[in-house]
């Protein structure tokens, strides 16, 4: 069943060109499974990155490269608040799809 990952992100003031550069430069190859995502504009300084995989073995395979790839835009991140820290993800198998 395809799986699917959104983050939430609020970035720092003065930031916003170092995150959405490094978003440009992680390689998506590099995760079995992934199938497409898209980094989306949320508001002022804050982002939401969805992504789609061929299933949940695939997605939590992927967890540690994707930690890893959040270790290199954590220092342009807000906390949150609530306890979240920096990010604030979820994750799931899809039951219903829309569309084309």
């Amino acid at each position: 069943m395809t799986a699917f990952n959104a983050v939430r992100f609020r970035v720092k003031p003065g930031a916003e060109g170092k995150f959405l550069e490094e978003h440009g430069k992680m390689a998506v190859a590099e995760f079995t499974g992934f199938r497409r995502g898209a980094l989306v504009k949320t508001g002022e300084r804050t982002y939401c990155m969805i992504a789609e995989w061929d299933d949940m073995a695939s997605l939590a395979a992927s967890r540690p490269k994707m930690i890893a790839n959040l270790d290199r835009i954590r220092d342009t991140l807000e906390d949150l608040g609530g306890g979240l820290g920096v990010t604030d993800p979820v994750s799931g198998e899809a039951v219903m799809s829309f569309g084309r």
